[in-house]
């Protein structure tokens, strides 16, 4: 099995937050950096690790790490396959404020409609329809 991993230096829970909203999910578990070792870390509200799914993908998630450099030139990023355009078009209106827009919306020969971004958080996204799925 293959986890994408997800990493936001500070910002998981909100990440989350926004992440439930996009795509209708709930977190499954969250282990906050305090409870994981309670002596060393009392105060700190960070994610040591946190599991939800994504259109039926397990996701991994921490504040561990994390780079905001909303620099295109990354090797790896998410995309999503969309059952038709009006649940594409919702689900990017609401990842679209303080995202970074790499690839307009557009029609491609392999998708309906497509569009690819970071988000606020610094994950890159490409959101395509698929009517075949």
């Amino acid at each position: 099995m293959l986890i994408p991993h997800l990493h936001f230096c500070g910002d998981c829970a909100h990440a989350i937050a926004l992440y439930e909203k996009v795509f209708d999910t709930k977190v499954e578990s969250v282990i906050y950096s305090r409870d994981f070792l309670p002596d060393e870390n009392n105060n700190d509200n960070r994610i040591a690790h946190a599991v939800m799914y994504i259109h039926g993908q397990k996701i991994f998630l921490n504040d561990r790490f994390g780079n905001k450099d909303k620099s295109s030139d990354i090797a790896v990023h998410l995309i999503i396959l969309f059952k038709n355009t009006e649940e594409l078009l919702t689900c990017y209106e609401i990842m679209k404020p303080d995202s970074t827009i790499i690839d307009p919306m557009t029609e491609l020969p392999y998708s309906k409609l497509a569009v690819q971004f970071i988000d606020k958080y610094g994950v890159q996204w490409g959101f395509m329809v698929q009517e075949e799925i």
